[in-house]
């Protein structure tokens, strides 16, 4: 597969919504799916980097694959919300770089 940008994700999750899953859930029941989407991966990064161990059940997840399903539901909410992932990145970026670009390098801890 080709990379793409968040754009073209946007694009592609669009694109699926309305050829296979007939249309968004609404705001907030995606909203509950995230954190839930959220909880999933925080479960994996426990087991696997943390001090649980796995179950029989968790034993078949994919890290890579629940970080996807994060983004999958946060491009949806972007989508429906009518937020350019794209823009509030590179926003965020700047915000990011302005506030802390000396913060880390004189924090001592690191």
């Amino acid at each position: 597969m080709a990379e793409f940008t968040l754009k073209q994700a946007q694009e592609q999750v669009d694109n699926w919504i309305k050829t296979y899953g007939v249309r968004y859930f609404n705001e907030l029941t995606n909203m509950t799916i995230l954190t839930e989407e959220v909880g999933e991966l925080a479960r994996i990064m426990a087991r696997t980097y943390g001090e649980q161990s796995f179950k029989e059940s968790d034993k078949h997840r994919d890290l890579g694959d629940e970080m996807a399903d994060v983004l999958w539901v946060l491009i949806c909410l972007a989508n429906q919300t009518g937020v350019d992932l794209t823009a509030a990145f590179e926003k965020n970026l700047q915000k990011k770089t302005n506030r802390d670009k000396e913060r880390h390098t004189n924090n001592k801890k690191l």
